[in-house]
């Protein structure tokens, strides 16, 4: 039987091809748009190198000094001595990365001028992040006490401020009128990556600004490392305990309020509570659902307009005793091929897209995948509604009367 209605299904879309490029088109188009999106989410949320230990990971991202009586606010990254003196000193984290935010600094090569973004790091930074070096080793903790100028360089900057060498471990790099020997070449990391991003890897003791200003607001960022996931809550606790004990450092202000959270949250809680992540789950859900719904309104139309034009066909196979049970069953089960094939080519389309993007190198290092999870949801999720979209026209079909079928 099932075989029968697929041939059917086939002759069907044969026989009007441009109703069936609008359907193939909408249902294909709107999967490949859902896969594609939900690969850039998934690099930037998901634990890819070299965070690959987010899962056991705290985030330090910015602290915030309020006001309550007057509502005034000031929010941004924690300076160095907040997050060495208040972070680094927790009782319950295995270790705790300490780094800058990226800046931009400018080098020569040939007379030719190269922007580089440099940062600054604690030598727990390389522990905590996985980086993977291709020669070399990170600058250890004696180095950056002793105040050494050495550094650890990026793939692309050893290309562009080398060239094509063996090795440059040794080699001396010269950014912002400073000579740094290079101790490591690592692996490129997207930019969409902020915590371990940079061209350009140095010791925060080597910072022109004076790390060791006894401020609470800077420029750096923390990345706190459980021993594992149940030590997550306890880690959270503890550093509330001691944010609370902090006064601001602005007499303007009240309170401080700072927390460590999860990847996700760090980023979208703009008041350090969380708050924007349902928020944003909400919001992504609904696009999917507002996205998945129009072609499924398109697919109504064009099912009611294919059976109308079929009410002939609808006649005679009522007038010779096919029920309307039967009727439906084999116009949903041809919504639902429509739909599979349709998939299919959304899936193929995915896949054409997300390698365009990678060879073109669109966003810099960055690499996209599909994520088979949201690919098995996806699919389902075009089933029903494939099976929604099919529903009410075979029910409408399949009321018709034999003679006003035939009329029609």
């Amino acid at each position: 039987m099932l075989k029968n209605y697929f041939k059917i299904a086939i002759a069907v879309l044969k026989r009007r091809k441009f109703f069936t490029f609008i359907s193939l088109f909408g249902i294909s188009f709107t999967l490949t748009i859902l896969i594609v999106l939900t690969a850039f989410v998934d690099n930037i949320v998901s634990a890819n190198y070299p965070e690959t230990n987010r899962d056991r990971s705290l985030y330090v991202i910015s602290i915030q000094q309020k006001d309550t009586v007057h509502q005034g606010q000031m929010t941004g990254p924690a300076s160095f001595y907040f997050l060495s003196h208040y972070v680094a000193t927790l009782k319950t984290p295995a270790k705790v990365a300490i780094s800058s935010l990226f800046t931009a600094t400018n080098t020569y090569v040939n007379n030719n001028k190269l922007v580089i973004n440099m940062k600054y790091t604690n030598d727990a930074f390389w522990d905590v992040l996985q980086f993977k070096f291709l020669e070399g080793k990170p600058y250890t903790k004696q180095q950056i006490d002793n105040g050494e100028h050495v550094a650890v360089i990026s793939e692309d900057t050893k290309n562009q401020y080398f060239g094509d060498v063996a090795s440059v471990v040794g080699k001396y790099i010269e950014a912002d009128n400073v000579r740094y020997r290079v101790t490591g070449v690592v692996k490129n990391v997207p930019v969409i990556m902020p915590v371990a991003y940079a061209d350009l890897f140095v010791p925060y003791t080597v910072s022109k600004a004076d790390w060791r200003t006894k401020t609470l607001s800077g420029n750096y960022t923390a990345v706190i490392l459980a021993n594992s996931k149940s030590d997550l809550p306890k880690i959270q606790a503890e550093y509330a305990n001691v944010v609370s004990k902090i006064p601001p450092e602005n007499k303007d202000f009240n309170v401080l309020i700072s927390s460590a959270d999860d990847y996700l949250t760090s980023f979208m809680s703009l008041n350090n509570k969380g708050n924007g992540v349902p928020i944003l789950i909400t919001v992504i859900v609904l696009f999917a659902l507002f996205v998945m719904l129009l072609p499924t309104l398109n697919l109504v139309n064009i099912n009611i307009s294919r059976i109308m034009e079929r009410s002939s066909e609808i006649a005679v196979r009522k007038a010779f005793g096919a029920s309307s049970r039967t009727l439906v069953w084999q116009f949903i089960v041809e919504n639902i091929i429509l739909t599979i094939i349709g998939a299919v080519i959304g899936l193929l389309l995915s896949f054409i897209i997300i390698q365009i993007i990678n060879n073109g190198n669109i966003i810099a290092n960055m690499h996209l995948t599909i994520n088979f999870t949201v690919l098995f949801y996806a699919l389902i999720a075009c089933l029903v509604f494939g099976l929604l979209s099919g529903v009410y026209p075979a029910w409408r079909m399949s009321k018709m009367h034999v003679v006003t079928a035939l009329k029609a």
